[in-house]
């Protein structure tokens, strides 16, 4: 068959044309860089030696091994192997040894720290931040306001057993609500809330009769919160007194907490997490300088 488009040659470079031509750009017959057609070649052979050596083609229901027998699976399980149990010879010491005393052996508590770094960053991070810091509704692990107790024994028991959760364990302290469920008028929520407000040293609405709001506490709060707003960590109520408010530490935030409580909770990590690893959570939290 002819070619519709006859072939010449270039006049300035000398070379001949392929007969192609847009818009007055006629295509050169060059031909392939030397070096790139050698690395072209070099590839080729590449891989028909990769497809001798390694695995390489599928096949009905497995694949060719390849005359080396490498298996990158195999290797990453052997090491997967390995890990485990370098990891498990210091689990079993951290469940055997008391939490006051992982901090004596400096390898447990290497380990311990490491461990609960990840579980941490897996786990809590989600809610206490990163760094533990917190947010609104959820505590922060470095100061020392702690709801439940801030010690290894404590701590360790709260991630055990977890907070408001379905566990014969777990902690569990719900305050009233004393608005929705009517047991305080809208008044009388105001008076105590400005009580509190005027104990903590915050702005107070003005005309409010705080001496009804220490009555109203006394009656009703200080069961719970201490009769100087202290706390008392045995039921889970926060001292009223703390510069750090779970909910936002405000005149409004107080009335809607009296009115409508918000009650957090926190799962039980001993059916989620194994033993080592909670103990090495326990560590790692307390270490963040918080608690006692």
């Amino acid at each position: 068959m002819s070619d519709t488009h006859p072939k010449e040659v270039d006049q300035v470079s000398g070379v001949e044309t392929t007969g192609h031509e847009w818009d007055g750009l006629k295509e050169l017959n060059n031909p392939l860089p030397k070096w790139w057609l050698y690395l072209f070649y070099v590839t080729i052979v590449w891989a028909v030696i990769y497809w001798v050596l390694y695995p390489s083609w599928p096949l009905i229901s497995s694949y060719t091994t390849g005359v080396l027998g490498s298996s990158q699976r195999a290797e990453a399980l052997a090491a997967l192997e390995e890990g485990v149990a370098g990891r498990s010879q210091f689990a079993d010491q951290i469940v055997a040894t008391p939490l006051e005393d992982i901090s004596s052996d400096q390898q447990l508590l290497q380990f311990a720290m490491a461990n609960g770094r990840a579980a941490f960053g897996d786990n809590c991070a989600p809610c206490h931040g990163a760094g533990g810091t917190g947010f609104e509704g959820y505590p922060n692990l470095q100061d020392d306001t702690w709801i439940w107790g801030g010690t290894l024994d404590d701590i360790h028991t709260t991630l055990l057993h977890g907070i408001r959760v379905d566990n014969d364990d777990a902690r569990f302290g719900e305050m009233p609500a004393y608005g929705r469920d009517e047991l305080l008028t809208k008044e009388e929520i105001s008076q105590v809330a400005n009580y509190v407000a005027s104990r903590t040293g915050l702005e107070t609405d003005e005309g409010v009769d705080l001496a009804a709001g220490e009555t109203l506490y006394v009656d009703n709060c200080a069961a719970c919160h201490g009769d100087n707003l202290e706390g008392i960590q045995d039921v889970g109520a926060p001292s009223l007194m703390s510069a750090n408010y779970l909910y936002g530490k405000s005149l409004d935030a107080i009335k809607a907490q009296i009115t409508n409580p918000r009650n957090g909770v926190m799962p039980a990590w001993e059916d989620r997490l194994d033993p080592a690893t909670i103990k090495s959570l326990t560590v790692y939290v307390h270490a963040f300088g918080g608690g006692q």
